[in-house]
C-alpha cells in the first residue's frame, strides 16, 4: 500500500486582508496554524482574532529566532534586502540551537499525525522569509510536499 504524501503549507499575510487570508487557509483545508513569526503580533485589526475563531493555532513556535537577533522571524525593520539577508544568516544560525531543533522536531511529529499545518508569517514572498528556511529543514527530515498559500493583496 502506497504512503500518502504529508503536506505543509506556509502563508504570509503582508499587503493581505484577514478575510483573504483565511480564504486561503480554509481553501487549503489548513486545521493547524504554526505562528513563525518572532514576535507574534499583528498592527492589522481582526487579523489574529480571526484565525484564532477559525483554526486551532499553536501560537509563537519555537522555530523562530527573538527580536533581539535581527528579527530574524519576522518582518525586517524597513524592509530593507540588506536587512532581510542578514536577518536570514542569523536565522540559519538560530535554526541550528538545541530550542529551535527540539520545536522542529515537535512540528514533524504534528506534520506525520496528518494534521493541515501552515506556517504564518508576515512575508508575502515565502523565498525572501525564513519560512523557507524552516520548511527545508522538514524536507532535511522527511518526505513533505510544501505548498505556499499567497492571499489576495488589498
Amino acid at each position: 500500500m502506497a504512503r500518502k504524501t504529508k503536506r505543509l503549507f506556509t502563508i504570509g499575510y503582508e499587503q493581505a486582508k484577514p478575510d483573504a487570508v483565511l480564504r486561503e487557509l480554509k481553501r487549503a483545508k489548513v486545521k493547524l496554524v504554526v505562528d513563525t513569526r518572532a514576535v507574534a503580533a499583528s498592527r492589522r485589526a481582526g487579523l489574529l482574532q480571526a484565525p484564532a475563531r477559525r483554526f486551532a493555532r499553536r501560537g509563537r513556535h519555537r522555530l523562530s529566532a527573538s527580536a533581539e537577533t535581527g528579527h530574524a522571524g519576522g518582518r525586517p525593520a524597513g524592509g530593507a534586502r540588506r536587512r532581510s539577508r542578514r536577518a536570514l544568516r542569523i536565522y540559519d544560525k538560530h535554526i541550528k540551537t538545541p530550542e529551535a531543533q527540539a520545536a522542529l522536531a515537535e512540528l514533524i511529529a504534528l506534520i506525520k499525525s496528518g494534521q493541515r499545518i501552515a506556517l504564518l508569517c508576515y512575508c508575502r514572498n515565502p523565498k525572501a522569509c525564513h519560512r523557507a528556511r524552516i520548511v527545508a529543514n522538514v524536507k532535511q527530515r522527511m518526505h513533505v510536499k510544501a505548498e505556499d498559500l499567497i492571499p489576495a493583496i488589498f
